[in-house]
């Protein structure tokens, strides 16, 4: 039996396996190998690994893991059932791992607008995030499709924005052109490498877009566990637990807006949560078993 499965090996799953597998834990990370940033060129805001691909990042983080005796393994998860003591995970080729706790960190999914030729430029040309991205355009000419706030903050890296949107009342229009940004009624109805499509023929040249997407958390496996809600979203605490015993998560999961460098620093403050716990677990069956042999004796 392990001390822990964690469930994903992004950066929350494999900063919570690093910090568990040098506490001397028995840590098992199950990945099903589909990351959300997979077609990004680099990632950013993650101090000393800025620029860094993606894949590289992952697969340094799997080797440190592994240095400490951790293991990651490719693997999709299909049911976590709870046992007395234990948790049993299962996964879709019908292998079965037991553990004694269990951190989820399956992060989300972006739906988004299904418009033709977005996907393939996604994380290329196509980009949802300023914080990851915006630099990367800088002095660009950029059309943002239907998010306000997001037009708003590119102002911050080009002096060509244009916003595309179907509705938008009087005063944000005026905030927005007081602000720099171009604003023109309508829809996308395709993305080109020359720039976006919109519905009745017209062409705006662009090098870059921007949408925002609307984030769904891969939280089946947590609401399968009786996990309680707030707001559409598994409730943690502070230090991710759960209301359902035993079981953590972390990430964007739990937060869809979290960048890379906090899901990785939420999925730390986990692990040593979830260490601390199973010191209690530890001792209590310790003092368990020394009663029973005092008694015996």
């Amino acid at each position: 039996m392990r001390d822990v499965i964690i469930i994903g090996a992004g950066a929350a799953g494999l900063s919570a396996a690093l910090v568990l597998a040098r506490a001397q834990r028995d840590v098992l990370v199950l990945d099903a190998g589909e990351p959300r940033n997979a077609t990004a060129a680099h990632l950013h805001g993650f101090v000393s690994r800025d620029g860094m691909a993606p894949a590289e990042f992952l697969a340094v983080g799997r080797r440190e893991v592994a240095g400490y005796g951790g293991v990651v393994t490719p693997a999709h998860v299909a049911e976590i059932t709870r046992s007395e003591g234990h948790f049993s995970v299962t996964t879709d080729d019908g292998s079965v791992e037991r553990a004694r706790a269990v951190l989820v960190a399956t992060g989300v999914k972006d739906d988004v607008v299904d418009i033709p030729g977005l996907w393939e430029r996604w994380g290329r040309t196509v980009h949802h995030c300023p914080y990851c991205h915006g630099h990367e355009v800088l002095g660009q000419q950029i059309v943002v499709i239907g998010a306000l706030k997001l037009a708003g903050l590119l102002r911050a890296y080009s002096d060509r924005i244009t916003l595309v949107v179907e509705q938008i009342t009087a005063v944000e229009r005026d905030r927005l052109e007081a602000f720099g940004v171009r604003v023109l009624d309508g829809m996308a109805s395709a993305i080109n490498d020359d720039g976006v499509t919109l519905v009745g023929g017209a062409v705006i040249p662009c090098e870059a877009v921007f949408v925002a997407p609307v984030p769904r958390a891969n939280d089946e496996l947590l609401r399968a566990l009786g996990c309680t809600l707030d707001s559409d979203r598994v409730r943690v605490d502070a230090a991710g637990q759960t209301s359902s015993h035993g079981v953590w998560a972390a990430g964007n999961v739990v937060t869809p807006t979290a960048q890379i460098i906090s899901a990785a620093g939420a999925a730390s403050v986990s692990a040593i949560a979830i260490n601390g716990w199973l010191l209690q677990q530890d001792m209590d069956a310790a003092l368990g078993a020394r009663t029973i042999n005092r008694k015996e004796t």
